[in-house]
């Protein structure tokens, strides 16, 4: 380790090898997060964040059910079933939310959003035109800021909280630009 904590750009292309070559066709499919309230969360992943329920799935006999939510044109979604869940296992980069069954009333339970000690699992994070624009409409609507992008070291980002306290870093790409610049 370098003495500033990370790695140094040789260190970095000596780690970073090749995959193998049944590899190439592998994508970043979903990020599960359990949540305990699924209208809430629906209601904020689609209104709020403007994402289309792909499919939903119910697995009675383990009293759970997911739900597949993703940047997707709802006209594209397939009707039958199975066609569906071909297409929805298809896409890229979707947020599966998992809810146990009863948990919306269990007034004890709270799901460690990986921000509190001992941290890990930090945050997913949504490409927006205008972080300012979207951050208006989420202040509207009374959602949760970690961070607003006026404030903090870092400009021109956001960070929010969905229904069970996960943490969405809200961007846009070509502002990430100018992070890197001192």
């Amino acid at each position: 380790m370098e003495g500033n904590g990370g790695l140094s750009d040789g260190a970095v292309a000596a780690a970073c090898k090749e995959g193998e070559p049944i590899t190439q066709d592998y994508m970043m499919q979903q990020t599960m997060l359990r949540v305990k309230d699924p209208a809430r969360s629906l209601d904020f992943y689609t209104r709020i964040l403007g994402m289309t329920l792909l499919q939903k799935i119910d697995f009675p006999s383990m009293r759970f059910t997911l739900y597949f939510l993703g940047y997707e044109d709802k006209s594209d979604i397939p009707a039958e079933i199975k066609e569906r869940t071909a297409w929805t296992f298809s896409r890229r980069a979707t947020i599966e939310l998992t809810h146990n069954w009863g948990s919306e009333s269990d007034e004890s339970l709270s799901y460690h959003n990986g921000n509190n000690k001992p941290r890990g699992f930090g945050h997913i994070g949504v490409a927006v035109p205008d972080v300012y624009a979207a951050c208006k409409v989420f202040e509207e609507q009374g959602v949760t800021f970690v961070k607003k992008p006026e404030s903090g070291k870092m400009k021109d980002l956001a960070f929010i909280q969905d229904p069970d306290g996960y943490w969405i870093e809200i961007l846009s790409p070509n502002n990430m630009v100018s992070l890197l610049s001192p």
